[in-house]
């Protein structure tokens, strides 16, 4: 067990359970101090939609950029009409005093072609290029750091015994064999995953590329599970943290420099926002000044990025042994789709050039999904003059909560990702994706069912596409399939689950759009001596959208 959180105030509800696994080994001193779920409910909730609020649109506003400089220009002999013609100027009889485009008496206006450079306060030209400067002792350093403090938390709130770490128990984990471990859902399944991000967001905050960071992360999670708990070392957790953790915290670090690079606002703002989405980002900048405070740089890719705020009505639940749930829903949802096909120039030769992030927050579960998938070995290719696109080995990770159950998966599939421009105000992007994956499947119903956990290797597949009518609409159709074997002795024998959903998103005015949703959750299982048992739960929504921009991330 590492990061602890509930998920949902339902766990209180004791109810049946049907998977067949055997709790009664668990310790009987293990009694950890809980606070009310329904509290924890409230104060994740609010985190989470404190991460999401500001971090949802990443707005190229013409209007704000030119007000900021022309505020900042108090003399210009012939002033600029169009950014796109300024691709670099410097002009030292500008007055820039007082802003923070001023340094040593020069001052800098950029602007890139077809694309809207980082705001004139973004730019720090006494910071190091991003890389150049590295280290490989301060990640671990933090890494060691980081768990020896989560350790200490953990065994003053949750009291005896699983953290009361010493020589002894870590020279007993070193010597004896790892298990799959039957903490609670959400701790291995999405507080672990989080852990690892952290691990990860400390290499790359240090100037380390991605591989090295995931090499950190693995090594992170191996140092947790024989030293930051008494208990054995376990292969779920080291798989979700080593591996999972990796691909959760590349997206969050790619983010968080996005957020940083494009976003809008006072500075003091904007190193709040990026520290609240990868805290590791946020603490590197703060303690080592201008050596790690350059940009990690986007190469300015084609994006959509959209929030929905809105409501959900269940319009099916059969659920079997999940007990009461909501019918309504409030629900916060953020996309983010992040160097899609279709921009002339842009490459794909670092991992996760690609990647979408999606994660939603509801009033009846707490965290409902996290997922991100992205491109770690690809190239690009073309169809004739109207389609591009790219394929290769994505890297996954997965948490859905949709009130009957959870599934979480960490995956490897092969894939592509493509835009067929169909004409100039009709486009098509899509992405599908095969591969296999560790997959962990739980049923809702009160904290004995946390813990009764159907773990296996995981075959799937996923669906994507999205229908763009021009700079007015979009159609997006999502589906994806987990096909969970038992190799965990849980006594499920099979877990079939499915989520698809359909979404029409109008554009009302700039930014501002609204959007219908259809959502299904279906898990078909089989118990051992107790048959075929099938949970499914449909909902219909409707959403304010907050876009990233007025349009929906067609490239050039």
């Amino acid at each position: 067990m590492a990061l602890r959180c509930q998920s949902t105030a339902k766990n209180l509800r004791t109810t049946p359970h049907v998977t067949g696994s055997d709790n009664s080994s668990q310790p009987a001193d293990r009694a950890p101090h809980r606070v009310s779920t329904t509290a924890r409910q409230i104060i994740f909730t609010v985190v989470f939609i404190l991460i999401l609020l500001p971090g949802a649109a990443f707005p190229h506003d013409f209007g704000r950029l030119n007000t900021l400089i022309g505020s900042a220009l108090t003399e210009r002999s012939e002033p600029i009409t169009s950014f796109d013609k300024a691709r670099f100027t410097l002009s030292p009889e500008l007055r820039l005093s007082g802003t923070p485009l001023l340094q040593s008496g020069k001052s800098l206006l950029a602007q890139t072609i077809n694309a809207p450079s980082p705001s004139a306060a973004n730019v720090n030209l006494t910071a190091p290029q991003w890389g150049t400067e590295k280290s490989y002792l301060i990640p671990a350093l933090e890494i060691v750091g980081f768990d020896v403090l989560l350790n200490l938390f953990d065994r003053a709130y949750f009291g005896c015994c699983d953290y009361d770490v010493d020589l002894s128990s870590i020279k007993r984990n070193l010597h004896r064999g790892w298990n799959e471990d039957r903490d609670e859902f959400t701790v291995n399944q999405l507080g672990h995953p989080y852990q690892g991000s952290m691990y990860h967001g400390f290499a790359r905050a240090s100037g380390l590329n991605y591989w090295q960071g995931l090499a950190y992360t693995f090594v992170g999670s191996i140092f947790w599970e024989i030293a930051g708990e008494t208990t054995r070392p376990s292969k779920n957790d080291q798989i979700s943290t080593g591996i999972g953790g990796t691909f959760l915290g590349e997206a969050l670090f790619r983010i968080s420099n996005f957020w940083l690079e494009q976003g809008t606002g006072s500075r003091f703002w904007r190193e709040i926002v990026a520290a609240a989405i990868s805290p590791p980002v946020g603490f590197n900048r703060l303690a080592f000044d201008q050596r790690f405070a350059d940009i990690f740089p986007s190469k300015k890719p084609e994006y959509y990025s959209r929030m929905h705020l809105g409501v959900v009505s269940a319009t099916q639940d059969r659920h079997e042994s999940s007990g009461e749930i909501d019918r309504y829903e409030g629900i916060v949802d953020m996309a983010l789709d992040y160097g899609l096909p279709g921009k002339s120039g842009y490459t794909y030769d670092r991992p996760f050039d690609y990647f979408s992030f999606q994660a939603a927050a509801s009033t009846a579960i707490g965290f409902e999904s996290v997922s991100t998938h992205g491109l770690l070995f690809g190239t690009g290719y073309d169809i004739g003059n109207h389609y591009r696109g790219i394929w290769g080995l994505y890297g996954g990770y997965s948490y859905m909560a949709p009130q009957i159950f959870r599934l979480a998966s960490t995956a490897l599939s092969l894939g592509t990702t493509g835009e067929w421009r169909v004409s100039d105000s009709l486009a098509l992007q899509g992405t599908g994706l095969l591969g296999v994956g560790y997959a962990s499947v739980s049923d809702i119903a009160g904290i004995s069912n946390e813990r009764d956990n159907h773990y296996g290797v995981a075959p799937q597949a996923l669906l994507s596409l999205r229908l763009i009518l021009g700079e007015r609409a979009s159609i997006d159709l999502t589906a994806r399939e987990f096909f969970v074997a038992d190799v965990s002795g849980s006594g499920v024998r099979h877990d079939n689950v499915v989520r698809a959903d359909a979404s029409l998103t109008w554009r009302i005015h700039r930014e501002h759009a609204v959007s219908i949703r259809y959502q299904l959750s279906r898990r078909d299982f089989d118990v051992r001596d107790l048959g075929n048992r099938i949970q499914d739960r449909g909902t219909v929504g409707i959403f304010y959208t907050l876009l990233g921009r007025n349009r929906f991330g067609t490239g050039d």
